[in-house]
């Protein structure tokens, strides 16, 4: 592309007749100015300028290349004023995408520090499982993700944020209420209340138990997509539920919930932020993602 800084000073001398007047309009010393446009002219092959002592007024081919530069260096001034808008628009606004744990349970906090830190920057939500979050950021539906799976997406590039523990809950009136602890081989064989086909709670849980030999878990009692849906069918005794240790502390200490611990099942997990891979985040995302990762929790201990 051409340089149009050259051209932008030859515009500026035929408007004040002056090298000087150049100058002072730019920035920049008189010699500075005389130097670049030298080199424009050497460029261009002939002469731009007829200097005196008393200013500097263009030739008739400079006049005329001063009427094409004229539109070419409006241009980039348009252009420029658009990249502006759009970096400003860029910097104030901020699309996430998050499993429902870490929106209901995580994100808040998150997005108090960020309000605190960014006070312009406007945030949009999107909550559903870790599945559809992971192709939010591949459809570029949005900046940064928060997912709960096993592993992260291989194609995306993530960080840890948090750890988490599932815990297995019951109702009052559960017969496994009265049990100390289960096995997993029992809660493969139960139907539970659980989440969608794409949950990262619901996938954690099945590859947990396949790693211990249970590959094929019972046919879910019941499937919702909520949070507080599976605690208030696991309330009421429909069936047991796994969810989040940050999902049930009210209803634990309450008691309309009980925990129950699982023998020889590893149950803790990694919370993980993704977003497009081999791109540096920047403003607004880098700031959430600084936040989360500083806040990262400890893991649980049960």
């Amino acid at each position: 592309m051409v340089d149009l800084a050259p051209f932008d000073l030859l515009l500026s001398v035929a408007e004040t007749g002056s090298m000087g007047a150049a100058a002072r309009r730019h920035g920049i010393s008189q010699p500075a100015v005389s130097a670049r446009l030298r080199t424009l002219e050497a460029s261009v092959g002939f002469p731009l300028l007829k200097r005196s002592p008393r200013g500097a007024h263009l030739t008739d081919a400079g006049a005329l290349v001063a009427h094409w530069a004229q539109a070419a260096v409006d241009a980039a001034a348009l252009l420029d004023e658009g990249l502006g808008a759009v970096r400003a628009e860029a910097t104030s606004r901020l699309r996430v995408a998050a499993s429902l744990t870490i929106a209901e349970y995580l994100l808040p906090r998150w997005l108090i520090e960020l309000r605190t830190s960014l006070p312009d920057t406007t945030v949009a939500l999107t909550s559903h499982n870790s599945t559809d979050t992971a192709e939010d950021i591949r459809h570029g539906t949005a900046d940064l993700g928060f997912v709960e799976g096993p592993t992260p997406p291989p194609d995306l590039d993530s960080r840890d944020v948090a750890h988490d523990q599932l815990t297995v809950v019951v109702g009052r009136d559960h017969p496994w209420r009265r049990r100390r602890r289960i096995s997993p081989a029992q809660l493969a064989a139960t139907a539970l209340v659980t989440r969608e086909q794409g949950s990262g709670t619901r996938t954690f849980l099945e590859q947990a138990l396949k790693d211990v030999g249970h590959p094929a878990c019972e046919t879910p009692a019941l499937e919702l997509s909520s949070t507080t849906a599976i605690k208030n069918a696991a309330t009421q005794g429909i069936a047991p539920a796994v969810l989040s240790s940050l999902a049930v502390t009210t209803e634990l200490a309450a008691g309309s919930l009980t925990a129950l611990p699982v023998t020889g099942l590893d149950l803790h997990r990694t919370l993980r932020a993704v977003w497009p891979a081999n791109q540096r985040l920047t403003g607004p995302a880098r700031e959430l993602l600084t936040i989360a990762a500083r806040r990262r929790t400890n893991r649980p201990r049960h």
